[in-house]
């Protein structure tokens, strides 16, 4: 793999809470200057993101029931629909985490199922977060079973909001599930440095969200990946 593969591997994130219109600026030149396949930003910001890369082919995500995926279904497809309007062309939402906890699987596939389908009508991508740091082994399996049956475009492993974040074990999981359907898998949350993201690529990630990704791509060159 060399540089510009590895860099198509990520998100470019800027998600805090304290994340400024300068930061967003910030993200999309260094998006254009390094080759990532897309930005994540917060609602708020993705019409400014789309305009900042309109002749670039990184492409403009934004979340949604994000980070508690406690909002209602209705909440999640209004927030997806103004995303869509808005220029996102992948969505990043959170599963109705207590729900799938509690027996409720039918209904936490019919929410991704509703989301999938809007999305994929305006040509967008459905990622499908189910923060496994609050599950066990056995939900995780369940969670991405689900997002495969409901036609979900990737799974994820997290918000980067919770107590843990991805894992080479998660991952590992999620894409013996996800990988042979046809379903990508990103991996986020707590992914820093070279080592990190090489692992997670190794353990099945198709997709890296990190707000890193500057200094992991930096440190690629420091251990000698070909331009």
């Amino acid at each position: 793999m060399n540089l510009r593969e590895f860099a198509r591997y990520f998100d470019h994130t800027a998600l805090k809470p304290e994340t400024t219109p300068a930061n967003i600026e910030q993200l999309c030149r260094e998006t254009r200057d390094y080759g990532f396949a897309a930005v994540c930003v917060n609602p708020v910001y993705a019409q400014m993101a789309v305009h900042l890369l309109a002749d670039c082919p990184a492409t403009v995500c934004t979340v949604v029931g994000f980070p508690l995926g406690a909002s209602t279904t209705a909440s999640k497809l209004s927030e997806c629909q103004q995303a869509i309007v808005h220029g996102a062309r992948e969505i990043d939402m959170v599963i109705w985490i207590g729900g799938l906890k509690a027996g409720k699987a039918n209904d936490v596939e019919a929410e991704i199922r509703a989301l999938a389908e809007d999305c994929h009508a305006a040509a967008a991508r459905l990622k499908v977060i189910i923060e496994c740091a609050l599950l066990t082994d056995e939900e995780k399996r369940l969670a991405c079973s689900l997002a495969v049956h409901a036609r979900a475009d990737f799974v994820k492993t997290s918000t980067g909001f919770a107590a843990a974040g991805a894992t080479v074990a998660d991952v590992k999981l999620m894409s013996a599930i996800a990988l042979p359907a046809g379903v990508g898998v990103k991996a986020a949350g707590g992914i820093r440095t070279f080592a990190d993201a090489t692992a997670m690529i190794a353990a099945g990630a198709t997709r890296i969200g990190a707000s890193a990704s500057v200094g992991i791509l930096a440190e690629s060159r420091s251990q000698g990946m070909a331009e």
